[in-house]
């Protein structure tokens, strides 16, 4: 996923009149101009990518407070909609069984039998997932295979 691709899809959205689509996909467009402007050169796919990852925590947490307030019935459901187009971008997240095995092969390997190694654990993994993975998913599974 790069630049090109974003904006071709802000086209889509606008030709669509899908306003939720289009006012999310402006927010990552907005945030890879920011990088590109600061850094001073064409972003890489891989930061497309993140960018996109922020753009989803951001709009996430405030989900998570319009939900705790529920004043905005209107607003809590465009953001969960704004949500679930982001995580349509996004890579397919590792959890479960192949989580559960990631984790084991990176323990094997590494000899680590101690509860106090469960950072360097988690890191290889979050590594090996290639960031497509919930560290708190990681850090809790990590958390009841070492003692």
């Amino acid at each position: 996923m790069d630049k090109a691709f974003i904006v071709s899809e802000i086209t889509a959205a606008m030709r669509a009149h899908d306003k939720p689509r289009l006012s999310i996909l402006r927010q990552v467009k907005n945030e890879i101009d920011i990088k590109e402007k600061d850094s001073g050169t064409t972003i890489s796919d891989e930061d497309v990518v993140a960018l996109v990852k922020k753009v989803l925590k951001q709009t996430g947490e405030t989900l998570e407070g319009s939900i705790k307030v529920g004043t905005n019935e209107e607003r809590t459901a465009l953001l969960r909609e704004q949500v679930d187009v982001l995580n349509a971008y996004l890579p397919a997240q590792v959890t479960g069984d192949e989580l559960a095995a990631i984790i084991d092969r990176v323990i094997a390997a590494n000899g680590i039998s101690e509860k106090r190694d469960m950072g360097r654990v988690i890191g290889l993994v979050v590594a090996e997932c290639e960031g497509n993975c919930d560290k708190a998913e990681v850090a809790r599974v990590v958390g009841g295979k070492l003692g």
